[in-house]
C-alpha cells in the first residue's frame, strides 16, 4: 500500500539541530569522490556535498525524521507494489491540466487506484525533443503538463517515480547556451573538442553506442566551431561527469526531486554516464562509483527513496548495477524478460524462459527486479544478447515485424548496425493485424503473457498503453519519423470511458481478465519480492512458478499455458514441498484435488491458473 505521505517543508528550518552525518557514511562518500577525482578534488568538494545534505535535512519536519528511524530496507518493496508507467500528457481529458486529467482517470476507473500504488510519470520537465528526455530545465514542471502542485496532489495518493535524466541536457538548456556564449564557468560541464579528429578512429571504434548517429555534433560557439559529445542525438548534450561540479549539481537536483515527492529515482541511460576516450564508455567503474555515491547520499538524506537503473544491456552488465546487493541500485530493470516472453509465446515453448528464470539471482533482501514487459520505448533486445542465439533474436524480430512492429538500430562493437529495440505496443506484438482470431482469444493471449511479469520475484510495472491494450500507431510514426512514436499515442479519456461501458469491447475484456490477476497479485504475501521462488520444468507448454511468502505461511502455485492449445500437467506434491491435497484457484472459483499425491491440472489455451492450498486459504480468511 502507499506509504503515509509526510511532506517536506517548503523552506529549510535552521532552528532545529543540524544533520549529523555518520562518520562511516562520510568516509564512504569521501572515498568515492577520491576514487573519481583524486584526493585534492575530493577534499575541495566534500564540504559542498555536506552543505547540500544539511540544507536538505533542514527541510524535514520532525515526524518525518522519526518515521525514517522505523524504516525497514527489507520491506521497501512489497507484494502491494504495482507501478504504472505513463507520460504526464498521455491522457487527454477535460481537467485543467494533463496531470490533473491523469489523476481523474485513475480515480474514475473502478478499482484502478486501489490496484496501482506507484506512478512512474515519464519526464515532466520542460524539454526540446525526445518526448521529454531532452530537458531544458531540471527544476521545473513543464507548464503544458501542470505544476508542482499537481505532482504533489498525485503524491498524496501514490508513490511517485521521477526520472533522473542526468546523462545529458538539451542543447537549448541554459548551461549549454552559456558554453556557446563562452562563459568560462561552463567550459568543463560538457565534453568538447576543437576538431572532430581529436577523437581518433581507434577511440571511436570501441565506443559502445545506443544509436547510429555520430558521437560528436558540431556547434558554433562564440570563438569558433566546437564538437560536443552527444551519445543519443544532436539535441542531447552529454554532461561531463569528469568535472566534480557536474556531479555535485546532479546530487543537488536528486535531493530536490526527493523533496518534491519522489519515492523512486529512475536513472535514465545510466550505462553511458561517464565517458572516457579510449574505453567503451559504457558500464565504466566510474559510472558504478557515481551510482554508489548517489546511494550513499540517499542513505543519509532519504533512506526510504530507492534508485532504479535503466540499462538496456546484456543481462550480466545490467544486473551489475545491483553492486554487492547493498551499495548500489535497489532496483534494476529486468531487460531480458520482455524479449524472452515474446520468444516464449512466439515459439509456444517455455523451456528457455524456464531455464533462465531458474538461474536468476537476487543479490540481497534489499534489492529487486523491475519486471516491466513494455515501456515508452518498446522492447529492448540487448538483455538477451547472451541468452538467446542470434538466430533466435532474429526470429523474434521477424515475428514482431509480421505483427506491425518497427526496429531501431545501434552501432555494434564491430562498427556495424545491429538491432537494438523492437518498437511496438505489447498488444500488437502478441496479435497480428490480419488475425482472424476472436478478440476474446487475443485478449486471453495478451493477459497470459502479462502474467509472467506478475509471478516472478520483483516489482511489476505496466506501461499505460500495455494496460489498455493499445494497437501500434503507425500514423504517428509517419508524421514524426520516429519509430518510438508507435507506442506513444495520446489517449482520449472519454473514448476509454466509453469503451469500458461496452462489455464486449477489447478494453472491457482486458479490464475484467487482467484486473482479476492484478487484484489478486497485490493482496497475496507469497508475491512479496523477498518471498521464495521455485521454477519448475513441468511441461514446455506451461510456465510454472511456486511463490512462497517470506514467513513461509503462504504458497501460490502459478501456471501459464503459453500455447493456443489445451494441455494437461501432472505435478507431484513431493516436488512442491507442500503436502496439502486440496487446492483452490484464486480465480475461477474452482477447487483441485490431488490423486496419489499428484496434482492433475487441465489448462485451456492461454489459461492462467494460480492455486493456493485450501488450508492456507482458510487460515488467511480466519486471520482477516
Amino acid at each position: 500500500m502507499n506509504r503515509s505521505r509526510i511532506d517536506y517543508k517548503d523552506k529549510p528550518d535552521y532552528t532545529n539541530p543540524p544533520l549529523a552525518i555518520p562518520s562511516r557514511a562520510r568516509e564512504r562518500m569521501f572515498a568515492r569522490l577520491r576514487f573519481l577525482y583524486g584526493a585534492t578534488e575530493a577534499e575541495a568538494h566534500m564540504p559542498e556535498l555536506e552543505r547540500i545534505l544539511r540544507v536538505h535535512y533542514a527541510h524535514k519536519p520532525q515526524d518525518m525524521i522519526e518515521a525514517e528511524k522505523a524504516f525497514e530496507a527489507t520491506n521497501r518493496f512489497t507484494e502491494a507494489d504495482l507501478i504504472l508507467i505513463t507520460y504526464g500528457d498521455l491522457l487527454q481529458g477535460n481537467a485543467h491540466s494533463p496531470l490533473a486529467a491523469l489523476a481523474n482517470f485513475l480515480n474514475t476507473i473502478p478499482g484502478l487506484s486501489q490496484i496501482i500504488n506507484t506512478l512512474h510519470i515519464l519526464p515532466f520537465f520542460p524539454y526540446s525533443s525526445d518526448r521529454g528526455f531532452s530537458i531544458t530545465d531540471f527544476n521545473s514542471v513543464n507548464p503544458q503538463l501542470g505544476s508542482w502542485q499537481d505532482i504533489k496532489t498525485l503524491g498524496q495518493q501514490y508513490q511517485l517515480m521521477f526520472d533522473g535524466v542526468f546523462n545529458h541536457v538539451s542543447a537549448e538548456s541554459l548551461a549549454f547556451q552559456e558554453l556557446l556564449n563562452g562563459n568560462p564557468n561552463y567550459q568543463e560541464v560538457f565534453t568538447t573538442y576543437r576538431s572532430p579528429d581529436e577523437l581518433t578512429p581507434e577511440q571511436r571504434q570501441i565506443i559502445v553506442r545506443p544509436r547510429t548517429s555520430d558521437i560528436l555534433t558540431k556547434y558554433q560557439a562564440i570563438d569558433g566551431p566546437i564538437w560536443v559529445w552527444t551519445t543519443f542525438s544532436p539535441d542531447q548534450i552529454d554532461l561531463n561527469f569528469r568535472h566534480p561540479n557536474v556531479l555535485i549539481s546532479v546530487i543537488e537536483t536528486l535531493l530536490l526531486y526527493v523533496r518534491r515527492g519522489a519515492n523512486i529515482i529512475r536513472l535514465d541511460a545510466v550505462t553511458y554516464l561517464w565517458e572516457e576516450p579510449g574505453t567503451p564508455c559504457a558500464h565504466l567503474k566510474q559510472t558504478h562509483e557515481v551510482i554508489k555515491l548517489l546511494r550513499d547520499v540517499l542513505s543519509v538524506a532519504a533512506p526510504d527513496v530507492a534508485l532504479l537503473t535503466e540499462s538496456n544491456a546484456p543481462h550480466a552488465d545490467n544486473v551489475s548495477y545491483f553492486g554487492n546487493g547493498s551499495d548500489e541500485a535497489q532496483m534494476v530493470y529486468n531487460f531480458a524478460l520482455p524479449p524472452l516472453v515474446l520468444y516464449t509465446f512466439y515459439k509456444e515453448d517455455a523451456t528457455i524462459l524456464t531455464k533462465w528464470a531458474k538461474d536468476l539471482e537476487y543479490p540481497s533482501k534489499t534489492t529487486t527486479f523491475f519486471n516491466a514487459l513494455d515501456t515508452h520505448d518498446g522492447v529492448g533486445l540487448m538483455g538477451v544478447k547472451n541468452i538467446l542465439s542470434e538466430t533466435d533474436i532474429n526470429f523474434i524480430i521477424q515475428k514482431a515485424r509480421e505483427n506491425g512492429a518497427l526496429i531501431s538500430y545501434r552501432t555494434g562493437e564491430d562498427g556495424q548496425e545491429t538491432p537494438y529495440e523492437i518498437n511496438t505496443t505489447w498488444f500488437s506484438a502478441l496479435n497480428s493485424y490480419s488475425s482472424q482470431e476472436d478478440i476474446v482469444f487475443q485478449v486471453k493471449r495478451f493477459v497470459a503473457s502479462r502474467s509472467i511479469a506478475l509471478v516472478l520475484r520483483g516489482a511489476p510495472g505496466i506501461y499505460l498503453h500495455g494496460l489498455i491494450g493499445s494497437l501500434n500507431d503507425v500514423e504517428a510514426v509517419l508524421k514524426s519519423k520516429s519509430t518510438r512514436d508507435i507506442n506513444r499515442q495520446v489517449i482520449d479519456e472519454q473514448d476509454l470511458l466509453a469503451a469500458l461501458k461496452n462489455p464486449k469491447s477489447k478494453l472491457s475484456y482486458i479490464a475484467r481478465r487482467l484486473g482479476r490477476l492484478l487484484n489478486v497479485r497485490v493482496g497475496q504475501s507469497a508475491f512479496h519480492p523477498n518471498g521464495e521462488q521455485r521454477i519448475f520444468m513441468i511441461s514446455p507448454h506451461v510456465f510454472t512458478v511456486l511463490r512462497i511468502s517470506p514467513a513461509g505461511d503462504q504458497h501460490i502455485l502459478t501456471l501459464t499455458n503459453v500455447t493456443p492449445r489445451p494441455c494437461q500437467v501432472k505435478i507431484p506434491l513431493s516436488e512442491l514441498g507442500v503436502q496439502e491435497t486440496q487446492w483452490y484457484g484464486l480465480f475461477g472459483r474452482r477447487g483441485w484435488m490431488t490423486q496419489d499425491q499428484i496434482l492433475n491440472i487441465n489448462l485451456q489455451p492461454y489459461d492462467v491458473v494460480w492455486l493456493i492450498p485450501f488450508g492456507e486459504l482458510e487460515g488467511g480468511i480466519a486471520a482477516d
